[in-house]
């Protein structure tokens, strides 16, 4: 019978905290079996209970849901469950009866195969004559709630490079590696101001200044990044350098709204700072253009969408 007002259906639909199936098993070699198939395949055992009359053994899962059928009745268990990395589970299902010397067959295993209602599915029966379905759909977004993401293009961005001249041996090579970011990824090169300071600690200022220019101006930019490198060994105050540089480059972001992508190294010795400037390790200004770039983009489909 259908509610008459939505303010009692809320109510009532709030109240629902979960849903509980109960199996019956018939000896307890089977709850035993059961227990342990279970546990091998993730799920997060519960508080059970033990007493004079029988034992529990609940299994969490963080969803539950209770389906109603009328006609056709799907080609499934009565118990199934939604995973996620479904060949994963079943490899651990073969891995399960192969510990206990039994094979697929012993324990029902199926292939996974394609269902018609847009999923893949397995069948197993780890305690004979008692079948459960494992499943997931075949569209990894299925379900999923949709996300808002920038996009990769930096056409028409208008970007700002703040480099250190400290170190320069490796900050040439994150504005390298930030360059062929933006420039790989639409990026005019009349549209890049490259800017040098002295060292990371005056990166934060002119940060802020660059941020702040008036919109639509020349100056005006899209996203700012940042890039700098600090090297423990050659300065005593290389900790309070570095939280002051963090601090200023996010206060920035904050207090202006414009992006500002955060490529200032922070490491012991030369040579791990080689290494993150396009060595071994990637080029950390190429990263930190790409995450100005989908900052960007983020921005304007939220301002879109505002």
């Amino acid at each position: 019978m259908p509610l008459k007002h939505h303010e009692d259906h809320d109510r009532i639909e709030n109240m629902i905290k979960g849903i509980t199936v109960l199996r019956t098993v018939q000896s307890p070699e089977s709850m035993e079996r059961w227990a342990e198939f279970l546990s091998a395949l993730g799920f997060e055992p519960g508080r059970g209970w033990d007493d004079a009359d029988g034992r529990g053994a609940p299994f969490l899962a963080p969803l539950g849901n209770l389906e109603l059928i009328h006609g056709r009745a799907p080609a499934t268990a009565n118990l199934l469950v939604e995973v996620r990395q479904l060949d994963a589970v079943r490899t651990a299902a073969l891995r399960w009866a192969e510990a206990r010397g039994e094979d697929a067959a012993a324990i029902g295993l199926t292939e996974i195969t394609d269902t018609h209602w847009k999923s893949r599915a397995f069948d197993v029966e780890p305690v004979s004559g008692e079948r459960m379905t494992f499943w997931e759909w075949s569209d990894p977004l299925r379900g999923k709630p949709v996300a808002v993401e920038g996009d990769l293009s930096a056409v028409g961005m208008r970007f700002a490079i703040v480099v250190a001249r400290w170190n320069a041996v490796i900050t040439d090579r994150l504005l390298d590696g930030a360059l062929d970011a933006l420039l790989r990824s639409g990026a005019s090169r009349r549209h890049i101001q490259i800017v040098r300071v002295p060292g990371a600690w005056e990166v934060p200022a002119a940060a802020r200044m660059l941020a702040e220019q008036p919109s639509g101006s020349e100056t005006a930019v899209d996203a700012v990044i940042a890039l700098g490198c600090l090297l423990r060994g050659e300065t005593a105050h290389y900790e309070a350098i570095y939280n002051e540089v963090a601090r200023g480059i996010g206060q920035s972001q904050q207090e202006t709204g414009v992006p500002h992508a955060f490529g200032v190294l922070t490491c012991e010795t030369l040579e791990q700072a080689l290494n993150r400037a396009g060595i071994k390790a990637g080029n950390k200004g190429f990263e930190a253009a790409v995450a100005a770039i989908e900052m960007v983009s983020l921005r304007r489909k939220l301002s879109e969408g505002a």
